[in-house]
Protein backbone atom coordinates (compact mmCIF):
# COMPACT_ATOMS: atom_id res chain seq x y z
CA UNK A 1 0.00 0.00 0.00
CA UNK A 2 1.41 3.37 -0.97
CA UNK A 3 2.22 5.86 1.73
CA UNK A 4 -0.39 8.57 1.98
CA UNK A 5 0.65 12.02 0.92
CA UNK A 6 1.66 14.21 3.84
CA UNK A 7 -0.49 16.92 2.29
CA UNK A 8 -3.68 14.84 2.27
CA UNK A 9 -5.56 13.55 -0.74
CA UNK A 10 -5.20 16.81 -2.64
CA UNK A 11 -1.68 18.24 -3.02
CA UNK A 12 -1.35 21.99 -2.56
CA UNK A 13 -1.92 24.12 -5.59
CA UNK A 14 1.05 25.67 -7.35
CA UNK A 15 1.83 29.16 -6.07
CA UNK A 16 0.13 31.80 -8.18
CA UNK A 17 2.23 33.31 -10.89
CA UNK A 18 3.45 36.83 -10.48
CA UNK A 19 0.77 39.00 -12.07
CA UNK A 20 3.39 41.59 -13.03
CA UNK A 21 5.26 38.93 -14.98
CA UNK A 22 2.06 37.98 -16.83
CA UNK A 23 1.31 41.57 -17.61
CA UNK A 24 4.82 42.34 -18.81
CA UNK A 25 6.39 39.03 -19.83
CA UNK A 26 9.36 40.72 -21.47
CA UNK A 27 10.34 42.92 -18.54
CA UNK A 28 12.89 40.45 -17.17
CA UNK A 29 14.14 42.43 -14.16
CA UNK A 30 13.15 44.41 -11.08
CA UNK A 31 12.18 47.59 -12.87
CA UNK A 32 12.04 50.05 -9.92
CA UNK A 33 15.45 48.95 -8.66
CA UNK A 34 16.92 48.97 -12.17
CA UNK A 35 15.60 52.48 -12.83
CA UNK A 36 16.85 53.79 -9.49
CA UNK A 37 20.34 52.39 -9.94
CA UNK A 38 20.43 53.53 -13.58
CA UNK A 39 19.52 57.08 -12.56
CA UNK A 40 22.22 57.04 -9.87
CA UNK A 41 24.89 55.85 -12.30
CA UNK A 42 23.76 58.42 -14.85
CA UNK A 43 23.94 61.19 -12.25
CA UNK A 44 27.50 60.19 -11.33
CA UNK A 45 28.59 60.25 -14.97
CA UNK A 46 26.78 63.48 -15.83
CA UNK A 47 27.90 65.24 -12.68
CA UNK A 48 31.54 64.28 -13.16
CA UNK A 49 31.69 65.29 -16.82
CA UNK A 50 30.10 68.67 -16.06
CA UNK A 51 32.04 69.35 -12.87
CA UNK A 52 35.57 68.26 -13.74
CA UNK A 53 37.15 66.52 -16.72
CA UNK A 54 39.86 64.81 -14.61
CA UNK A 55 37.14 63.55 -12.26
CA UNK A 56 35.26 62.09 -15.22
CA UNK A 57 38.44 60.34 -16.38
CA UNK A 58 38.78 58.88 -12.87
CA UNK A 59 35.18 57.63 -12.96
CA UNK A 60 35.74 56.00 -16.35
CA UNK A 61 38.97 54.40 -15.14
CA UNK A 62 37.18 52.98 -12.09
CA UNK A 63 34.50 51.49 -14.35
CA UNK A 64 37.13 49.90 -16.60
CA UNK A 65 38.96 48.39 -13.62
CA UNK A 66 35.72 46.91 -12.29
CA UNK A 67 34.96 45.53 -15.76
CA UNK A 68 38.35 43.82 -15.90
CA UNK A 69 37.71 42.30 -12.47
CA UNK A 70 34.35 40.95 -13.66
CA UNK A 71 35.89 39.50 -16.81
CA UNK A 72 38.66 37.87 -14.81
CA UNK A 73 36.16 36.11 -12.55
CA UNK A 74 34.00 35.03 -15.49
CA UNK A 75 36.97 33.60 -17.41
CA UNK A 76 37.97 31.55 -14.39
CA UNK A 77 34.77 29.53 -14.93
CA UNK A 78 36.44 28.13 -18.05
CA UNK A 79 39.88 27.75 -16.52
CA UNK A 80 41.18 30.85 -18.31
CA UNK A 81 43.51 33.11 -16.35
CA UNK A 82 44.08 36.68 -17.46
CA UNK A 83 47.50 38.27 -17.31
CA UNK A 84 46.01 40.64 -14.79
CA UNK A 85 48.94 42.94 -14.06
CA UNK A 86 49.54 44.14 -17.65
CA UNK A 87 45.78 44.30 -18.32
CA UNK A 88 45.16 46.49 -15.26
CA UNK A 89 48.23 48.58 -16.08
CA UNK A 90 46.92 49.05 -19.61
CA UNK A 91 43.65 50.42 -18.22
CA UNK A 92 45.42 53.03 -16.09
CA UNK A 93 47.90 54.07 -18.78
CA UNK A 94 45.31 54.15 -21.55
CA UNK A 95 42.95 56.45 -19.67
CA UNK A 96 45.70 58.79 -18.48
CA UNK A 97 47.67 59.02 -21.73
CA UNK A 98 44.52 59.41 -23.87
CA UNK A 99 43.55 62.39 -21.75
CA UNK A 100 47.00 63.98 -21.73
CA UNK A 101 48.45 63.12 -25.16
CA UNK A 102 45.60 61.84 -27.32
CA UNK A 103 45.19 59.03 -29.82
CA UNK A 104 48.82 58.31 -30.64
CA UNK A 105 49.54 57.68 -26.97
CA UNK A 106 46.45 55.46 -26.73
CA UNK A 107 47.65 53.35 -29.67
CA UNK A 108 51.16 53.13 -28.22
CA UNK A 109 49.82 51.92 -24.87
CA UNK A 110 47.71 49.27 -26.58
CA UNK A 111 50.67 47.97 -28.59
CA UNK A 112 53.00 47.81 -25.59
CA UNK A 113 50.24 46.16 -23.56
CA UNK A 114 50.07 43.27 -26.01
CA UNK A 115 53.82 42.79 -25.79
CA UNK A 116 53.64 42.92 -22.00
CA UNK A 117 50.87 40.30 -21.95
CA UNK A 118 52.89 37.94 -24.16
CA UNK A 119 55.91 38.22 -21.89
CA UNK A 120 54.07 38.22 -18.56
CA UNK A 121 52.10 35.05 -19.26
CA UNK A 122 55.26 33.04 -20.03
CA UNK A 123 55.96 32.92 -16.29
CA UNK A 124 53.19 30.31 -15.87
CA UNK A 125 54.53 27.96 -18.54
CA UNK A 126 53.14 26.89 -21.89
CA UNK A 127 49.99 25.01 -20.85
CA UNK A 128 46.99 27.21 -21.60
CA UNK A 129 49.28 29.93 -22.94
CA UNK A 130 47.29 30.63 -26.11
CA UNK A 131 43.87 30.85 -24.47
CA UNK A 132 45.17 32.97 -21.58
CA UNK A 133 46.96 35.39 -23.89
CA UNK A 134 44.00 35.54 -26.27
CA UNK A 135 41.59 36.33 -23.45
CA UNK A 136 43.95 38.95 -22.02
CA UNK A 137 44.37 40.72 -25.37
CA UNK A 138 40.59 40.56 -25.91
CA UNK A 139 39.88 42.22 -22.57
CA UNK A 140 42.56 44.86 -23.18
CA UNK A 141 41.10 45.73 -26.58
CA UNK A 142 37.48 45.53 -25.43
CA UNK A 143 37.84 47.70 -22.32
CA UNK A 144 40.89 50.00 -22.00
CA UNK A 145 41.34 50.58 -25.73
CA UNK A 146 37.69 50.98 -26.77
CA UNK A 147 36.68 52.98 -23.71
CA UNK A 148 39.63 55.27 -24.39
CA UNK A 149 37.60 56.80 -27.23
CA UNK A 150 35.26 58.36 -24.66
CA UNK A 151 38.26 60.22 -23.29
CA UNK A 152 39.32 61.24 -26.80
CA UNK A 153 35.84 62.69 -27.26
CA UNK A 154 36.21 64.54 -23.96
CA UNK A 155 39.43 66.32 -24.99
CA UNK A 156 38.07 67.34 -28.41
CA UNK A 157 36.45 70.77 -28.93
CA UNK A 158 33.09 70.89 -27.10
CA UNK A 159 34.20 67.67 -25.47
CA UNK A 160 31.73 67.71 -22.60
CA UNK A 161 28.84 68.07 -25.03
CA UNK A 162 30.22 65.22 -27.15
CA UNK A 163 30.37 62.92 -24.14
CA UNK A 164 26.85 63.87 -23.08
CA UNK A 165 25.57 63.11 -26.59
CA UNK A 166 27.34 59.74 -26.51
CA UNK A 167 25.69 58.74 -23.24
CA UNK A 168 22.30 60.24 -24.12
CA UNK A 169 22.08 58.45 -27.46
CA UNK A 170 23.11 55.09 -26.02
CA UNK A 171 20.72 55.35 -23.09
CA UNK A 172 17.87 56.45 -25.38
CA UNK A 173 18.50 53.34 -27.46
CA UNK A 174 18.09 51.18 -24.35
CA UNK A 175 14.95 53.05 -23.26
CA UNK A 176 13.28 52.97 -26.69
CA UNK A 177 14.14 49.31 -27.16
CA UNK A 178 12.91 48.35 -23.70
CA UNK A 179 9.57 50.13 -24.02
CA UNK A 180 8.86 48.86 -27.53
CA UNK A 181 10.06 45.37 -26.64
CA UNK A 182 7.85 45.09 -23.56
CA UNK A 183 4.77 46.46 -25.31
CA UNK A 184 5.10 44.97 -28.78
CA UNK A 185 7.99 42.48 -28.81
CA UNK A 186 7.00 39.23 -30.53
CA UNK A 187 9.78 38.42 -32.98
CA UNK A 188 13.21 37.68 -31.43
CA UNK A 189 16.26 38.80 -33.37
CA UNK A 190 18.45 35.91 -32.18
CA UNK A 191 16.56 33.79 -29.66
CA UNK A 192 19.47 31.45 -28.98
CA UNK A 193 21.65 34.36 -27.80
CA UNK A 194 19.32 36.94 -26.28
CA UNK A 195 15.66 35.80 -26.37
CA UNK A 196 14.28 39.09 -25.04
CA UNK A 197 15.73 41.23 -27.82
CA UNK A 198 13.06 41.63 -30.49
CA UNK A 199 12.80 43.32 -33.85
CA UNK A 200 10.03 45.48 -32.44
CA UNK A 201 12.38 46.61 -29.66
CA UNK A 202 15.09 47.32 -32.23
CA UNK A 203 12.65 49.52 -34.17
CA UNK A 204 11.84 51.38 -30.95
CA UNK A 205 15.55 51.92 -30.34
CA UNK A 206 16.05 53.38 -33.82
CA UNK A 207 13.04 55.70 -33.49
CA UNK A 208 14.05 56.99 -30.07
CA UNK A 209 17.72 57.38 -30.87
CA UNK A 210 17.09 59.13 -34.19
CA UNK A 211 14.76 61.64 -32.53
CA UNK A 212 17.13 62.33 -29.65
CA UNK A 213 20.07 62.57 -32.05
CA UNK A 214 18.35 65.17 -34.22
CA UNK A 215 17.44 67.25 -31.15
CA UNK A 216 20.89 67.11 -29.54
CA UNK A 217 22.81 67.92 -32.73
CA UNK A 218 20.68 71.02 -33.27
CA UNK A 219 20.77 72.09 -29.61
CA UNK A 220 24.41 71.39 -28.71
CA UNK A 221 26.24 71.80 -31.99
CA UNK A 222 23.95 73.89 -34.20
CA UNK A 223 24.49 71.09 -36.73
CA UNK A 224 22.03 69.76 -39.36
CA UNK A 225 19.34 67.53 -37.88
CA UNK A 226 20.07 64.73 -40.35
CA UNK A 227 23.56 64.29 -38.91
CA UNK A 228 22.00 63.53 -35.54
CA UNK A 229 19.51 61.12 -37.10
CA UNK A 230 22.26 59.26 -38.98
CA UNK A 231 24.50 59.13 -35.92
CA UNK A 232 21.62 57.87 -33.79
CA UNK A 233 20.65 55.16 -36.25
CA UNK A 234 24.21 53.87 -36.63
CA UNK A 235 24.70 53.87 -32.87
CA UNK A 236 21.51 51.86 -32.48
CA UNK A 237 23.02 49.11 -34.64
CA UNK A 238 26.32 49.10 -32.77
CA UNK A 239 24.65 49.28 -29.35
CA UNK A 240 22.52 46.26 -30.24
CA UNK A 241 25.58 44.44 -31.58
CA UNK A 242 27.41 45.16 -28.35
CA UNK A 243 24.50 43.79 -26.35
CA UNK A 244 24.48 40.57 -28.37
CA UNK A 245 28.27 40.26 -28.16
CA UNK A 246 28.14 40.53 -24.37
CA UNK A 247 25.36 37.92 -24.24
CA UNK A 248 27.40 35.58 -26.43
CA UNK A 249 30.43 35.98 -24.16
CA UNK A 250 28.38 35.22 -21.05
CA UNK A 251 26.80 32.13 -22.62
CA UNK A 252 30.18 30.86 -23.75
CA UNK A 253 31.61 31.38 -20.25
CA UNK A 254 28.57 29.84 -18.58
CA UNK A 255 27.51 32.87 -16.51
CA UNK A 256 24.13 34.60 -16.35
CA UNK A 257 25.49 37.96 -15.20
CA UNK A 258 29.06 39.19 -15.09
CA UNK A 259 28.60 39.80 -11.34
CA UNK A 260 25.98 40.94 -8.84
CA UNK A 261 27.66 44.27 -8.18
CA UNK A 262 24.89 46.51 -9.56
CA UNK A 263 21.44 45.85 -8.01
CA UNK A 264 18.76 45.25 -10.63
CA UNK A 265 21.31 45.07 -13.44
CA UNK A 266 23.79 42.30 -12.62
CA UNK A 267 27.38 43.34 -13.20
CA UNK A 268 28.76 46.65 -14.36
CA UNK A 269 29.67 45.02 -17.68
CA UNK A 270 25.99 44.10 -18.09
CA UNK A 271 25.31 47.85 -18.24
CA UNK A 272 28.35 48.77 -20.32
CA UNK A 273 27.73 46.30 -23.15
CA UNK A 274 26.09 48.83 -25.46
CA UNK A 275 28.29 51.73 -24.31
CA UNK A 276 31.61 50.12 -25.28
CA UNK A 277 31.16 49.89 -29.07
CA UNK A 278 29.35 53.22 -29.08
CA UNK A 279 32.33 54.86 -27.41
CA UNK A 280 34.23 54.40 -30.65
CA UNK A 281 31.30 54.98 -33.02
CA UNK A 282 30.22 58.22 -31.36
CA UNK A 283 33.81 59.50 -31.44
CA UNK A 284 34.10 58.58 -35.12
CA UNK A 285 30.75 60.13 -36.14
CA UNK A 286 31.27 63.31 -34.14
CA UNK A 287 34.80 63.65 -35.51
CA UNK A 288 33.44 63.20 -39.04
CA UNK A 289 30.72 65.84 -38.64
CA UNK A 290 32.31 68.27 -36.18
CA UNK A 291 36.04 67.73 -36.70
CA UNK A 292 38.71 66.92 -34.13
Amino acid sequence: MANPSPHGPNPPAEPPADPAADKHPNAGRNLPVAIGVGVLLGAILLGSVLFSKPLFVAVILAAVLVGIWEFNNAFLNRGIRLARTPVYASAVLSCVTSYVWGMQAQLAVFGFSIIAILIWRIRRGTEGYVKDVTASVFVTAYLPFMVGFVILSLVAPMGQQRVIVFFALTVSSDIGGYIAGVLFGKHPIAKQISPKKSWEGFAGSIAMQAAVGAWLFIWFFDAPWWQGVLTGMIMTVTATAGDFAESAVKRDLGVKDMSQLVPGHGGLMDRMDSLIPNAFVSWAMLTLFLGS
